[in-house]
């Protein structure tokens, strides 16, 4: 009689832990707010990197902006909405225009006892560096203003090859990627290796010396460089080939 009571007692028991084991299914359970911690102010700071800046605006009552120094307020260009074939791309697919049109420019700077202007003009479409400036909406457009140093080049055309690199910008044709490995196989285009390689295809005036003169390049349209293999900017020639544009100091060594 014992046994029996003992074991009613002990299903009892277990019948009672299985269902407070399913209390946390119980849509009126309550939530403890107090029991959540708040956020570390480290992890503050990595989401703050997440969050995506735009434009400064403007306001209307302002109908001049004019660039300071060696600054140069650029007119930035639409983004492609279209690809080649003429499908419309999603927002999030356009590429973020590197290209515009020079609107203002500062008075230039001072480089030991010269003044050194700017050597951009209003109305010259060039080329900048992809995260380079601050953006601002002004008079329903957006720009871009940004140092001088910061524009790659010159492009007056819709083919990157013409480009005229400012200062000591090198503009450089990539030699083609390895189609096989050195056994005979054959690599897809995901497992090619970024070629370092390339052939100069333009140069630019070089940089200013103390003196306020240019200091030419060591490198000359022509020469094949092997240059800092994660350094500058890339473009897609009209014929496909590819290009990059970097400082000349990222041209590592002329080959022959």
């Amino acid at each position: 009689m014992a046994a029996a009571q003992l074991t009613s007692a002990a299903s009892s028991i277990s019948a009672a832990n299985r269902f407070a084991s399913f209390d946390g299914l119980r849509a009126t359970q309550s939530v403890n707010i107090a029991s959540f911690s708040p956020l570390k102010r480290s992890s503050l700071r990595s989401l703050r990197g997440l969050v995506v800046k735009a434009a400064t605006a403007v306001a209307p009552k302002y109908t001049t902006l004019k660039p300071l120094g060696d600054r140069v307020l650029v007119k930035i260009k639409t983004a492609e909405e279209k690809t080649t074939g003429g499908i419309l791309l999603p927002t999030t697919a356009q590429s973020r225009p590197q290209g515009g049109e020079v609107v203002a420019v500062g008075e230039g700077r001072i480089i030991g006892k010269n003044k050194v202007e700017i050597s951009l003009e209003n109305g010259t479409q060039v080329v900048y560096s992809k995260y380079a400036g601050t953006e601002v909406e002004f008079n329903g457009a957006n720009h871009l203003i940004l140092k001088e140093d910061d524009i790659v080049g010159i492009l007056e055309t819709d083919d990157i090859k013409d480009l005229k690199p400012l200062n000591d910008r090198v503009l450089i044709k990539l030699a083609e990627a390895e189609e096989k490995t050195a056994g005979g196989l054959y690599l897809t285009d995901a497992s090619k290796e970024k070629p370092s390689i390339g052939t100069v295809v333009a140069v630019g005036p070089g940089l200013f010396d103390e003196e306020g003169n240019r200091k030419p390049l060591p490198v000359a349209s022509g020469n094949t460089v092997l240059y800092s293999k994660y350094a500058g900017n890339d473009f897609k020639g009209s014929d496909g080939s590819d290009y990059i544009a970097l400082r000349a100091s990222d041209v590592m060594a002329v080959l022959s």
